[in-house]
């Protein structure tokens, strides 16, 4: 079952409980996975899906940390979206599976002790193997302390 009808089932769950807002979220969701759909010509892959509601999870981030302090509306309802859409985005890669993968790009490329010269390479290589199971700054983070 695709992330398309998934959330097309919740949204209807949601109209038959009377919940506007949560209605209102998944239809924003749902949008956006269709127009990506449209976009690709082609139905997504998993992979695809789930990068969509991780970029609309961090979009929603950025407005709500954007948002005037005297603007709860828009706070609220950023807050909403990011706990509705979070129930469809898959579990994060823990710090300790973000080094696991690190060290067998390591070990791929030959390197035992990365360096700042061998950063550019090293991403090249790891960030197709965690497109959408890590944050990217995150495992920028884990590789900076990994190589010191």
């Amino acid at each position: 079952m695709s992330k398309i009808d998934i959330v097309r089932s919740a949204m209807v769950q949601a109209m038959k409980e009377k919940n506007k807002e949560r209605k209102d979220a998944l239809s924003m969701l749902l949008s956006v996975l269709k127009n990506a759909e449209i976009d690709k010509r082609s139905p997504l892959t998993e992979d695809e899906e789930n990068a969509v509601v991780k970029k609309e999870i961090k979009q929603c981030q950025e407005t709500y940390d954007s948002a005037p302090a005297d603007r709860t509306d828009i706070k609220e309802e950023a807050a909403l979206r990011i706990r509705v859409y979070r129930e469809f985005a898959p579990e994060d890669m823990s710090e300790e599976q973000i080094k696991e993968v690190i060290r067998s790009v390591l070990t791929e490329l030959g390197i035992e002790k990365p360096g700042p010269g061998d950063k550019g390479k090293i991403m090249k290589v790891l960030m197709p193997k965690v497109k959408g199971k890590a944050d990217g700054k995150k495992v920028n983070e884990i590789l900076a302390a990994m190589s010191r």
